[in-house]
């Protein structure tokens, strides 16, 4: 799926974050992690009870993600750890499909949160959202929940769920990098559905998703595409936990949509809050109003913990 960019997009944006492994559930995770917040003066495995937000992302997608949110989360702060979940970019998977199920991804961020020192808030975007709802589900506790242009169940009709199903025979038969290629001839062949990106932006897009695992792509769309509707279920854990919860997401997304993450939403007892000037991906397309959002909260959770 070709990510949607233009002159907005941040995935290279220039950051203070140490690229390393984490090892959680048996599968090897590459993260960009900030460590100590900025001003600490610790070590940076000595985080203590600095809150950690652990940044999930969607389908297709990375832990660059959440490259502009990352040094302003240190800054105020936080430590944050960007992730790459098994078989996404950097991060080595399973090579059986089923490995890739919502459940199994989550048993693995469950694992992160164990791993991880302090408080932790669970931030999941899109497909991540599914992910981080499926941790809290099989026990992860945690300081609070971010679901950041998500919904409460699978990925509804339309082009995002129509390209996933379309690109599912290809992968198989011909693998990501030709995949990739045909996806890039489709679009040229559409006049051009997306903005040009530059061309170090284009590399950095095409390098993530040839070198992300083809079992990989193939499972978490599969699971994208068939996931129930676990909201009520979720409900009631953080209710038993006293777990806060934030819905978040770009006032123009078209993947859910408004409606039913509003919806959503108000299940949680929440209400959703939308960024203006973003669409599915607020992380780079208006950082500036999604951390507005999420450091008042964090900051609240933080305090009241």
């Amino acid at each position: 799926m070709n990510p949607s960019v233009g002159a907005a997009s941040r995935q290279l944006t220039v950051h203070h974050a140490t690229r390393r492994e984490l090892v959680a559930a048996g599968s090897t995770l590459v993260v960009l992690d900030t460590g100590v917040p900025h001003g600490a003066g610790r070590p940076a495995d000595d985080i203590g009870e600095h809150t950690t937000v652990i940044m999930v992302p969607g389908y297709t997608g990375a832990k660059e993600d959440f490259a502009p949110l990352l040094d302003p989360l240190a800054d105020n702060g936080f430590r944050a750890v960007a992730v790459d979940l098994p078989g996404q970019f950097e991060s080595a998977g399973p090579a059986d499909e089923v490995g890739y199920g919502i459940d199994e991804l989550g048993a693995v961020v469950h694992a992160l949160v164990q791993l991880l020192p302090g408080p932790v808030v669970l931030l999941g975007h899109s497909f991540g959202g599914l992910v981080v709802r499926a941790a809290v589900l099989a026990g992860a506790q945690v300081q609070g929940l971010v679901l950041f242009s998500s919904g409460p169940a699978a990925l509804p009709p339309g082009p995002r769920s129509t390209l996933i199903t379309a690109a599912a025979p290809v992968l198989r038969a011909r693998g990501t990098a030709f995949t990739w290629e045909l996806q890039q001839q489709m679009l040229a062949a559409n006049g051009g559905a997306r903005d040009e990106a530059p061309t170090d932006l284009a590399s950095y897009f095409r390098q993530r998703f040839v070198s992300s695992s083809p079992a990989g792509l193939l499972g978490m769309g599969s699971a994208l595409l068939g996931e129930r509707d676990r909201t009520d279920e979720l409900a009631a854990v953080l209710e038993r936990h006293n777990t806060p919860v934030l819905v978040v997401s770009g006032e123009a997304d078209d993947a859910w949509g408004l409606d039913l993450q509003a919806d959503m939403a108000r299940r949680l007892g929440t209400a959703l809050v939308p960024i203006p000037g973003a669409a599915h991906s607020a992380a780079v397309e208006a950082p500036d109003a999604l951390l507005h959002v999420l450091l008042r909260q964090l900051k609240r959770w933080s305090a009241d913990s």
